[in-house]
């Protein structure tokens, strides 16, 4: 099969001076001005993979100091790390975020304090070393969610919600269904807002490239509306492919660290979660996953949402931290294991054969992405090229190559090369 490299072009500039943008944003937040010296102030730190993260934290830190507060980070991720408080820091360390790197403590407890209950009677948690701290900061990137579209979706009242409720907070907000999960988070973090002593939120907007975009702070007063407001705005940002009908997707990679769900389901168009409906588009008929990121430390949320795989990723999986995340969260068909192969050419091979047996390998429309968060680089079949409009996607052509295996291994890969 004849491949061609493309790169696609998306919106959104770079964010130059990150730490401009921070220190201009905290200064025109009225309750943290108002915070005495001395106060002691919890910075949120999530287990997702954002760009820049431990320097926009370094410079909330750094900013706080100067005005003579006492910051920490709280880790703030739910279920994540097995759970324990111990388990935590090890991922903010995976992901850069010592006491070194940021200049300030990290308090870790999977210990909550209930605040109370909403006017629906579902309670709300927040972790103890956060509650009792004067202010917090709620720091997270704004994006789509991969489980629900509404109003608010995956940034900072998420953050609140399941982030600090740590895994009882998440537990109760997940029970009842991707389908109650915004009114969930909603009725939450309003309560929390109203109950601790949040003082703002940072929000983080990436453009199509995984660069930081925008740094937006989040006035209490205002939260809900600001962050509705900001997550149009990163939908407008948000890389896709180039079509939106396909018969193969190969992902050379898949992790939390580039998405909550290893692949992201608005990417490939799946949400297997039970009494919610797949997305219309985009409609692709049979997902292929070649391996598990370094950085997801045996974490496979998402497997189930391919079809396909390879031997060398199953025996990755460190089914503790996968199986924990799946039963928080309730979405239990986003771990089952998809067929899975011994090398990556048989698996393809069989991808391909089960489309049916009149396909002709050579007009099948395949598209070869690194991971589900990095698009602007692409393998693309010749019929695949063919399809893709211009006038509503601006790429520009790379150059030729074939698609061909080395020990049923792939030879070109987007991942390696760039």
């Amino acid at each position: 099969m004849i491949l061609y490299e493309i790169e696609q072009r998306f919106k959104g500039e770079k964010l130059t001076d990150i730490g401009a943008a921070i220190r201009y944003e905290m200064e025109n937040n009225k309750r943290l001005q108002n915070l005495p010296k001395g106060s002691e102030v919890a910075i949120t730190a999530g287990s997702r993979g954002i760009e820049n993260i431990v320097l926009i934290l370094k410079e909330i830190v750094s900013y706080l100091k100067d005005k003579e507060l006492t910051p920490f980070i709280v880790p703030a991720m739910g279920s994540h790390g097995g759970a324990t408080a111990e388990g935590q820091v090890e991922v903010l360390h995976q992901l850069g975020i010592t006491e070194e790197s940021v200049g300030a403590a990290i308090r870790s407890s999977m210990d909550t304090m209930q605040l109370g209950t909403t006017p629906d009677n579902l309670p709300v948690y927040m972790d103890k070393h956060a509650y009792h701290a004067d202010g917090i900061i709620v720091v997270n990137r704004v994006k789509v969610h991969t489980a629900f579209h509404e109003k608010v979706e995956s940034g900072l009242s998420k953050m609140i919600t399941i982030g600090l409720g740590k895994q009882k907070g998440a537990s109760f907000v997940h029970s009842q269904g991707a389908n109650h999960m915004e009114h969930n988070i909603m009725a939450v973090s309003k309560y929390a807002l109203e109950h601790s002593p949040i003082t703002m939120g940072l929000a983080i907007i990436e453009n199509g490239y995984d660069q930081t975009s925008q740094i937006k702070g989040v006035d209490v007063e205002e939260w809900h509306e600001q962050e509705a407001a900001l997550l149009l705005e990163s939908k407008e940002l948000m890389p896709s492919l180039p079509l939106k009908e396909l018969d193969v997707l190969v992902i050379e990679e898949m992790g939390k660290n580039y998405s909550g769900t290893g692949m992201d389901p608005n990417i490939i168009g799946r949400m297997r979660i039970e009494g919610t409906p797949e997305p219309k588009e985009p409609n692709i008929k049979r997902v292929l996953v070649l391996d598990l990121s370094e950085q997801s430390h045996g974490n496979a949320q998402g497997i189930g949402l391919a079809d396909f795989t390879t031997e060398k990723l199953i025996h990755k999986i460190d089914r503790k931290p996968t199986y924990m995340n799946a039963l928080t969260s309730t979405f239990l068909r986003r771990v089952m294991f998809p067929l899975h192969y011994e090398t990556e050419e048989e698996a393809l091979h069989t991808a391909i054969l089960s489309l049916g047996p009149d396909v002709n390998k050579d007009e099948v429309d395949y598209i070869q992405v690194p991971n589900t968060l990095h698009l602007s680089r692409l393998y693309v079949s010749k019929s695949a090229l063919e399809k893709i409009d211009r006038d509503k996607v601006d790429y520009k052509m790379i150059k030729e190559l074939e698609l061909t295996f080395e020990n049923g291994e792939l030879t070109n890969r987007l991942l390696r090369d760039h």
